[in-house]
């Protein structure tokens, strides 16, 4: 008879305890779900675009997470340029450009001056590049290279390039 009590208890303990764990996990799960990002944030968390239409030497603007990014479809010129520099000792934050650019070609960096956080001139034609053929930080002066990299000025970090992958010949996916 006490062999049968032991296993009823036991079998009661264990179906007492798996019932309670169950039931917690139930009365949690909208609370951890409320904790998930919602769709229209998930929806910022990448883009998508197509870079057929960009001519070389042109420059876009796209947005991403609220923030501007830089596209320079560079020429053969900007290329041999910004692998030139690479050993410039004129760079505050000194970067090899092939470990910026995933294809020489193109450039994709975050358009946010990283002293205060302006936004850099330099993507319309004609608009001031400053002294490298970069963009040029009207805040507080600070410039950039063809690469995005810190040339002049207070800025103390080069553009950020954002984590990008090409999903085509033509197509980048940023986020």
């Amino acid at each position: 008879m006490e062999q049968d009590g032991a296993t009823r208890r036991d079998f009661l303990f264990y179906a007492t305890t798996a019932t309670g764990v169950v039931g917690t996990g139930l009365a949690l799960w909208p609370f951890i779900s409320f904790m998930n990002p919602a769709a229209d944030t998930r929806a910022l968390a990448s883009t998508e675009i197509d870079l057929a239409p960009v001519a070389l030497g042109q420059r876009i603007t796209v947005s991403w997470q609220g923030k501007p990014v830089f596209i320079v479809h560079r020429t053969a010129a900007q290329i041999h340029q910004a692998e030139a520099d690479d050993t410039s000792p004129g760079l505050l934050d000194p970067e090899r450009d092939e470990d910026r650019v995933q294809k020489p070609e193109w450039l994709i960096v975050i358009g946010i001056c990283t002293h205060l956080g302006c936004i850099p001139q330099g993507q319309a034609p004609g608009s001031n590049r400053g002294q490298w053929g970069g963009w040029f930080c009207p805040c507080h002066g600070s410039q950039y290279d063809i690469s995005g990299r810190v040339r002049h000025g207070p800025a103390p970090k080069n553009l950020v390039v954002p984590k990008y992958v090409f999903r085509s010949k033509d197509t980048v996916k940023i986020g």
